[in-house]
């Protein structure tokens, strides 16, 4: 009678199994894919070229990781963050030069040096916090960039200092003079980098770091020390900077007076910022965009930094949340009401971003090629060569136009696509008051 009395074991749901299994794939596929990123191209493609922008790439992300334990983690805007990464490769480069250091483990010398400086300035700038504590950082950058320039014997002036990354000890056959073996050193370190930020922004000191961010008298009031959270985390991403900031060093073998100053800085903010600070993986996405522009863009037009401002712009008005809140909304939003209700929306909004770029880019490029000795009816110059748009920029009155219809187009793809977004919108309302309670 109690055997059949007894409960029969629950079974696992199905449903339950693949939902598990989609989240799991979720929490993977970032990883995967700055594994891919790192690994893939250079077994597709050979060229040294290649190597060095994924190593600025990689460079940038444990950069940008490391001030996101400031900002993002624990709301603390810093304008000074490169002087943690140029003295960390500072005294990397100087250890390296004088003692020999094994450069495999150069990153963590690079690393400490700047968690020794992030011990003492940060015992200055964490006595504040908001615009008080920008504005301390503000005033380290600048007195370690002046620095740079008044101890030349130090910091090597002009010339910086150098270093041979081949003259230190082997480790097995690996030299790490060619490209790329030293560049398979800078992936390795920038995915170790990453995880064990990944790992520290899940323990429960970072989550009193969170709390200090959200609500500073409260997480006092439950016997929490704010100023004590702070400093361990600016101490903690001075390390982490340190560490990027060596990985430079690798990469270029010479640290000099631009890895401590203030455009550094304002580079690694920017990132941070296009990226998201809400998501982890957020700084990663800013960091492969910043280099693009950096490395990509530059190459073919000298406007790029203009190109970068307004997609900064573009980005803290139409995202602020940055590309990785953007995607995860725009994600969750299709699994919810699937693709086909939301098709106008995106192929709309997509194409008012297509016409607006192309006009963007003919309007700029022209302003460049006339600002710098073009001739007004000269063809539109992309990098120093001839585009194949010379027929519609051959004259300046073809070319406005052009813009003008471009713009015109674009402004009516966005018309459609709020439209589209509005009937959307009536639509969902529709199918949950249907599938309420009657």
């Amino acid at each position: 009678m109690r055997e059949l009395l007894k409960p029969e074991p629950a079974q696992a749901s199905p449903v339950a199994g693949t939902q598990r299994s989609h989240a799991m794939w979720r929490r993977l596929a970032p990883w995967l894919t700055l594994i891919v990123l790192l690994t893939a191209p250079p077994l597709i493609w050979r060229q040294s070229w290649l190597l060095v922008y994924l190593a600025q790439t990689a460079t940038m992300i444990v950069f940008a990781l490391s001030y996101n334990l400031l900002l993002g983690e624990t709301g603390l805007l810093s304008f000074g963050h490169a002087a943690y990464s140029g003295l960390g490769a500072l005294i990397a480069a100087q250890v390296f030069n004088h003692i020999g250091a094994p450069l495999a483990l150069l990153p963590l010398v690079g690393g400490a040096g700047a968690a020794s400086c992030g011990a003492l300035l940060g015992f200055i700038s964490t006595r504040r916090a908001g615009t008080a504590f920008a504005m301390i950082t503000l005033g380290i950058g600048e007195l370690v960039a002046a620095a740079a320039w008044t101890l030349p014997d130090w910091f090597g002036g002009e010339a910086g200092v150098a270093i041979d990354r081949a003259s230190g000890p082997m480790l097995g056959a690996f030299t790490f003079g060619p490209a790329r073996e030293a560049y398979t050193l800078i992936a390795l370190w920038c995915l170790l980098a990453s995880a064990a930020m990944f790992a520290l922004s899940r323990t429960s000191f970072m989550r009193l770091a969170n709390a200090v961010r959200d609500n500073p008298a409260r997480a006092a009031a439950i016997g929490c020390y704010p100023r004590r959270v702070r400093y361990g985390v600016v101490v903690m991403s001075a390390f982490f900077a340190g560490i990027a900031g060596t990985l430079a060093l690798i990469n270029v073998e010479l640290v000099s007076t631009d890895s401590v100053s203030m455009v550094r800085s304002g580079s690694v903010l920017i990132a941070t910022v296009i990226g998201g600070t809400g998501v982890f993986f957020g700084p990663v996405a800013g960091a492969v965009v910043l280099t693009f522009f950096s490395v990509a863009v530059a190459s073919i037009t000298r406007a790029w930094l203009f190109y970068l401002g307004l997609f900064f712009i573009v980005i803290v008005v139409a995202a602020p949340d940055g590309l990785a809140g953007f995607i995860q909304r725009h994600t969750s939003r299709l699994a919810r009401d699937g693709w086909r209700p939301c098709r106008a929306v995106y192929l709309c909004g997509t194409a008012a971003i297509l016409l607006w770029t192309v006009a963007t880019v003919l309007a700029v490029q022209w302003a460049y090629a006339v600002q710098f000795g073009a001739e007004a009816g000269a063809a539109l110059r992309v990098g120093g060569q001839s585009s194949w748009l010379s027929f519609v920029t051959a004259s300046p009155l073809r070319l406005g136009l052009t813009i003008f219809v471009l713009a015109a187009l674009g402004a009516l793809a966005a018309l459609s696509a709020s439209r589209a977004q509005t009937r959307l919108a009536a639509h969902v309302r529709t199918m949950k008051n249907a599938g309420g309670p009657q």
